[in-house]
């Protein structure tokens, strides 16, 4: 029995096979036309009666024979396809992950507009692009839960570095967010830009997001609210509380920006003015976001010392606020604080058990990358970037923080000595063209350098530099990082920019993160260690986050689903980035499809910059 979606199909192909152009009608032996309409009666029997009446006439032999082969051709069981050749794209032959837990199998993909369309044996279809991807893995888009693109994507839309391992969405908003802004927070903006100049012509972070959009990038952006860009906003960058009426500010920005489209409300608590937050505040600012199904991704007040009390302000956070948490790159700092881990893993399990949902997500490597101001104790940024170069300044105000840093164990998080040394200090980022030739030494080269002490060193160069001075800090146990991989509600981000190795990114030295994250789960430590399988290695890079974060269609290889994929080599995946030299794209990845456009063709990016912002579950405008 012809299926009815297939009518209009076949009285084209009807009216096609007599000869008929442009309008779907035939002339019946001098008794008129024969409409589109009146084909489609015919075929459910409403015309039958009129057929009957000429059913003698010699002509209609011929008639009768090409209708029936029309009829042939569409009547035959093709359940799994639209029509064949209406297909854009067609991936052929590749081992299929479909982002879930199910075995992977061979099958062809096949894409139309945006969307994925079907998944089969499309073996004997057409389309206007065929990609042979026998032997390869076709995977949904990888995505990345802790990006900093915010500025990169600004300078170079095409999301290089990211691309290339097959990442085609890029979450932002740890701690500070690019809206929303007033005077105050665009003042900080813009004394924050290094190497990357931009305007600011947004308001709000949903206005940014629409600007990227507008702009032209190839990757997918969201992103959650900054706390801490909150509480510029409102508060500015002392050490103080809110006012009650400071407090219901802050709410309302909160609730504006979920109401937009934000993802929920993102922290890094270790860093100023984000630290003179209370526990109180950020409950508040969550039960806003929580209403409209937002969750609560935390840089936590502390990795080291105080690591299983910064988890467990996470899940009262959690709780009290009734919102799901994540747990941002999630470590423990310091050879000291090493052993705290399995207790970590183990205090975040049996919270899920409870029945919070709690998450985290990683970087695969044994280097934290932050400013080397996160080497001074908060209070030294009481006022902002200004106060603290004043300070700097001060002999004697110089001689109490360098105490500070020498002492262990304070209410504070000390990467100076959680990194063990500045040996273990690796210097990549300065804004002064002066100091820049010093962007890959260690802090214990450039002290020996002037003859200083590095502590002393350090508050120089930032002094001299005015800037935080991007730096890399050797933290991190590599058994640590296997203990993480093993857990499977643990997902991965950069927390690095998307860049490529030409033109201004090549002024400073980023962490390798930055161009072999996501390739070097997929290499080192699925293919090369089989630390994870890589099923499972798939579902932790797509469906997982796009189901916590209620990305709407995204993270699966399923019809329907928009067409974010990447045809990879399971055999050459790897990371090339390291840290004496980052600026290195990883190997493997051979196509990438954003939105159903091709931004990856045989390795190389073709130009294509269809990348959307994507929304917040809880998205009223």
């Amino acid at each position: 029995m012809l299926r009815a979606k297939s009518i209009p199909t076949v009285v084209h192909a009807f009216a096609k096979a007599f000869g008929v152009h442009g309008r779907p009608r035939v002339t019946l032996f001098g008794e008129g036309e024969l409409t589109a309409k009146s084909c489609v009666a015919f075929c459910t029997g409403i015309e039958v009666r009129y057929f009957q009446a000429h059913i003698m006439k010699r002509k209609f032999f011929w008639f009768g024979a090409s209708l029936t082969m029309v009829f042939t051709m569409f009547a035959q069981d093709r359940p799994s396809s639209p029509g064949a050749a209406d297909f854009d794209v067609i991936i052929k032959g590749g081992t299929i992950y479909d982002g879930t837990d199910a075995e992977p199998k061979q099958a062809d993909v096949a894409i139309r507009g945006d969307r994925i369309v079907g998944i089969g044996d499309f073996k004997t279809a057409k389309a206007m692009t065929v990609i042979d991807a026998k032997g390869l893995a076709v995977a949904p888009g990888f995505i990345n839960m802790l990006s900093w693109s915010v500025a990169s994507l600004i300078q170079d839309g095409r999301s290089q570095s990211e691309i290339r391992q097959g990442v085609t969405t890029e979450i932002m908003g740890e701690g500070e967010s690019m809206g929303p802004v007033n005077d105050r927070v665009r003042e900080h903006m813009i004394r924050e830009q290094i190497d990357i100049k931009y305007d600011i012509k947004w308001n709000t972070l949903a206005e940014y997001l629409r600007y990227l959009e507008k702009r032209g990038v190839s990757c997918n952006v969201a992103s959650f609210i900054g706390a801490t860009t909150i509480r510029e906003n409102v508060i500015g960058f002392e050490d103080k509380q809110p006012t009650p009426e400071q407090l219901d500010q802050m709410r309302e920005l909160v609730r504006k920006e979920m109401e937009a489209g934000a993802l929920g409300i993102g922290t890094s608590l270790i860093y100023p003015p984000a630290f003179y937050a209370k526990t109180e505040e950020l409950i508040e600012l969550c039960k806003v976001a929580a209403k409209y199904q937002g969750k609560y991704i935390s840089h936590m007040r502390s990795e080291g010392s105080r690591l299983l009390e910064a988890l467990d302000e996470l899940i009262r956070i959690s709780r009290e606020a009734k919102i799901p948490a994540e747990v941002y790159h999630i470590k423990a700092s310091g050879r000291q604080n090493w052993p705290k881990l399995d207790d970590l893993l183990s205090r975040i399990e049996s919270a899920q058990k409870e029945g919070l949902k709690i998450t985290a997500d990683m970087y695969t490597y044994t280097a934290g990358g932050t400013g080397l101001d996160a080497s001074l104790p908060p209070w030294t940024e009481d006022g902002g970037y200004p106060a603290l170069f004043k300070r700097l300044r001060d002999p004697a105000t110089r001689e109490k923080i360098k105490a500070e840093v020498q002492k262990p164990a304070g209410a504070w998080e000390n990467l100076y000595l959680d990194a063990g040394g500045p040996e273990h200090i690796l210097l990549s980022e300065f804004r002064s063209e002066r100091l820049k030739p010093l962007t890959g030494k260690t802090l214990a080269e450039v002290a020996r350098t002037r003859g200083k002490d590095p502590i002393d060193t350090a508050m120089d160069l930032i002094a001299e530099d005015e800037s935080r001075i991007g730096t890399l800090y050797f933290i991190i146990s590599e058994d640590n990082v296997k203990k993480e991989l093993a857990k499977p509600w643990i997902s991965f981000g950069s927390d690095e920019a998307s860049q490529a190795p030409e033109d201004v990114f090549l002024k400073s030295n980023p962490h390798p993160r930055a161009y072999g994250n996501f390739a070097r789960v997929l290499g080192k430590y699925v293919r090369d260690e089989k630390v994870i399988p890589m099923k499972e290695a798939i579902r932790r890079l797509s469906g997982q986050p796009a189901t916590n974060l209620g990305l709407d269609h995204r993270g699966f290889l399923k019809e329907g689903m928009f067409a974010d994929l990447v045809v990879f080599d399971p055999v050459t995946i790897a990371d090339r980035a390291t840290f004496e030299k980052p600026h290195q794209y990883a190997v493997g990845v051979k196509h990438v499809f954003v939105n159903g456009v091709q931004v990856l063709k045989d390795g190389e990016h073709t130009g294509a910059k269809p990348g959307r912002a994507l929304w917040g579950p809880g998205k009223t405008k």
